[in-house]
């Protein structure tokens, strides 16, 4: 044994096994301890009687878990929407939130402490960046909302109020929480890895989704290693100077690049885009702007998310009207460009797409 522990959460199932057996155990061991963790929410050595005294006396002077105390829980007035503030080890903070929509239940997770991308209306970017969060400290945000989903004594989000039957567990994580997913490539892949083993939370690839500014690497990256997870991707300005004034990393990888990644990432790996596309009344919701999104988009293998605009104290935009949104969908249309208007959940309790940040 030798320096501090390593932290469970940050290991693949493979990981563990290898560990396992480089101490001497089975791999029926890791397995065992994979299942208590990840199918049971066990993390009491304690409670695992299955595993022999001497593995559970070893496992616990080389393994930690990641504990993500909860600061705050905020409910929504519509019992929809829940949002955690949860503290980290070093005192940092970040914010989850668990989103009822009709048959499903989604986890939107952070993956940093603020974000370096500076986007105007976020007020996550408004915060600055602080740091890059571990796999665990990913992982550890969805295992926190299953362990709710878990909890039969909770009235959670209006179940028992509509009659409706809670779910069991967690079934969609969107990685669209505070910081920027791609700028922490490593730790949010294998978060993934984890999150969607077949042993363990076995989410399905295709319930999680990866958001991005638009890293123009990082997206490149994830089509070369063929990564299954769904890939969105923020536009806002369907020409380089529009988007440049709402997201200044529009700077340093220019729209026509990002357009040549997206279009390299969906030729590569037979994949829809999915661009998301805030919606600010005056600014980018007219139908010269809805025009421009079709001819930027036309031909692609594309789907826009429109976003009304969510209000943040660091930005004075106004948030597109229904008739507004409705026009700029059909605008779309027209060009064979399918969209939707994003549900807006949690925005009484600042936890809808831009609003998350741990000091107002």
């Amino acid at each position: 044994m030798s320096g501090a522990p390593a932290n469970f959460h940050d290991l693949t199932r493979e990981a563990l096994r290898l560990q396992v057996v480089r101490w001497g155990f089975s791999p029926v061991h890791a397995a065992r301890l994979w299942a208590y963790v990840y199918l049971e929410g066990v993390e009491a050595w304690a409670e695992m009687p299955e595993l022999p005294a001497r593995f559970r006396t070893r496992a616990e002077a080389e393994l930690s878990f990641t504990r993500l105390p909860v600061a705050t829980e905020t409910h929504s007035r519509d019992g929809f929407t829940r949002k955690y503030l949860l503290s980290l080890a070093d005192g940092r903070r970040i914010e989850t939130v668990l989103m009822r929509f009709t048959g499903r239940v989604t986890a939107c997770v952070s993956s940093q402490a603020g974000c370096a991308m500076g986007c105007v209306f976020c007020a996550t970017g408004q915060m600055g960046f602080a740091r890059h969060l571990t796999t665990g400290e990913i992982v550890a945000q969805a295992l926190h909302v299953n362990r709710v989903l878990r909890n039969p004594t909770c009235n959670l989000l209006g179940y028992k109020a509509t009659g409706a039957a809670a779910p069991e567990r967690l079934r969609n994580i969107v990685l669209m929480g505070m910081g920027e997913p791609l700028h922490n490539y490593d730790a949010v892949m294998a978060a993934g890895e984890i999150l969607c083993d077949s042993a363990g939370l076995s989410l399905g690839a295709k319930q999680v989704t990866i958001s991005t500014v638009g890293v123009v690497p990082g997206i490149i990256r994830f089509a070369d290693e063929g990564r299954p997870f769904h890939l969105a991707v923020s536009l806002h300005g369907a020409t380089q100077e529009e988007r440049a004034a709402l997201v200044p990393v529009a700077k340093k990888w220019p729209l026509d690049e990002l357009m040549a990644a997206c279009r390299y990432y969906s030729g590569k790996l037979r994949r829809r885009v999915f661009y998301e596309w805030t919606l600010i009344e005056g600014k980018n919701d007219t139908a010269e702007s809805a025009h421009a999104v079709g001819r930027l988009l036309q031909g692609q293998n594309a789907q826009v998310n429109l976003i009304p605009l969510n209000p943040t104290a660091g930005y004075g935009g106004v948030p597109t009207g229904r008739e507004a949104a409705r026009q700029f969908q059909q605008i779309l249309a027209d060009y064979g460009l399918p969209s939707t208007v994003r549900q807006r959940r949690g925005i009484d309790i600042a936890a809808g797409c831009g609003q998350l940040a741990t000091a107002r």
